[in-house]
């Protein structure tokens, strides 16, 4: 299908990750790829996982394209296929049409499963992975994404856009549109400019919440709680509870000087403890015992027939508070 061998597009690729703005991408040169070829309009076909029949998928794949090398045949929620029909593919794919790609989108198929396999074994660029960036490596690619838009932004800009508008690349990227769009000179997008341009969207995530109540810092605690509607308080009086004894193990490996030693100790990676020391530092060891024998009480006490969420706020405002 093509004269360098690199350019050889396989018979199948599984597009497998939740990222959607890596999957856009990459549909988007697949297709440019193939369109190349001959006109996609008359030789393309779309499938979804969780309704599609696998023998339809099959007839589909082996159907000859129209004035053109190769035809696409593209199946979203491909994780979302039925066994059967998942079956029907994996059978396909033994002995797949030369003149047919079959393109699967899925957030999430797992690679023990046969039809994982059976891509796979095409190739070793057959599954592209489009897994979601973690959170501390989301800044970066969106200032990497505001150069694609003529614009540049600030490390705390970046980290404002995602607090207002979540971790989905596919919103985050559709907010630096706009905000490219209203940007005036050539400094880089600050803060303001972003408060000022973007509406929140996001539900604060727990974690946030949990280390504004390590780092003592009551008013991000509140402001935090106001943005958690799906989070019980219940959930987050445990996970409160589980920081709190990090906290004290920390400081217990600070006094033998061994906190080098944290992230082994409590096995974690590095960078989820990079702040536990500080934090830990920010309460005495009376403090954090007490907290956790106070925890106890509001947790019998939100059993007990008590307001679940006054009675853990009226926990966060105690502990939080500083002496």
């Amino acid at each position: 299908m093509a004269t360098q061998k690199t350019d050889v597009l396989l018979t199948a690729y599984l597009i497998n990750g939740e990222d959607e703005l890596k999957r856009d991408a990459v549909l988007k040169r697949l297709k440019a790829r193939i369109a190349k070829l001959g006109d996609l309009s008359f030789n393309s076909d779309v499938f979804d996982g969780e309704r599609a029949a696998g023998a339809d998928i099959v007839a589909a794949c082996n159907t000859m394209p129209f004035a053109s090398e190769a035809r696409l045949v593209l199946v979203n929620a491909a994780d979302k296929l039925k066994k059967a029909d998942a079956e029907a593919l994996v059978e396909y794919l033994k002995s797949p049409s030369p003149t047919t790609v079959l393109a699967l989108v899925a957030d999430k198929l797992a690679k023990n499963t046969r039809l994982y396999k059976a891509v796979a074994a095409l190739g070793k660029t057959a599954v592209i992975d489009c897994a979601p960036l973690k959170r501390y490596e989301l800044p970066k690619t969106i200032r990497s994404l505001a150069v694609g838009h003529g614009i540049t932004i600030t490390e705390g800009a970046a980290n404002k856009l995602i607090e207002l508008v979540g971790e989905n690349t596919v919103h985050l990227d559709g907010e630096l549109k706009k905000i490219a769009l209203s940007h005036r000179g050539t400094d880089a997008v600050n803060e303001h400019e972003v408060v000022a341009l973007v509406s929140r969207t996001a539900e604060v995530k727990p974690w946030e919440f949990v280390d504004a109540f390590a780092s003592r810092n009551l008013g991000k605690c509140l402001f935090c709680l106001q943005r958690m509607e799906s989070t019980s308080p219940h959930a987050l009086l445990a996970m409160c509870v589980t920081r709190l004894r990090e906290l004290i193990c920390a400081r217990s490996l600070a006094a033998r000087g061994a906190e080098r030693s944290l992230a082994a100790t409590l096995k974690m990676p590095d960078w989820r403890v990079k702040n536990h020391l500080a934090w830990a530092r920010g309460y005495t060891a009376e403090e954090l015992r007490g907290a956790l024998v106070s925890a106890r009480d509001t947790e019998r006490a939100m059993k007990s027939g008590a307001d679940a969420n006054d009675a853990f706020l009226d926990w966060v405002l105690a502990v939080t508070k500083r002496g």
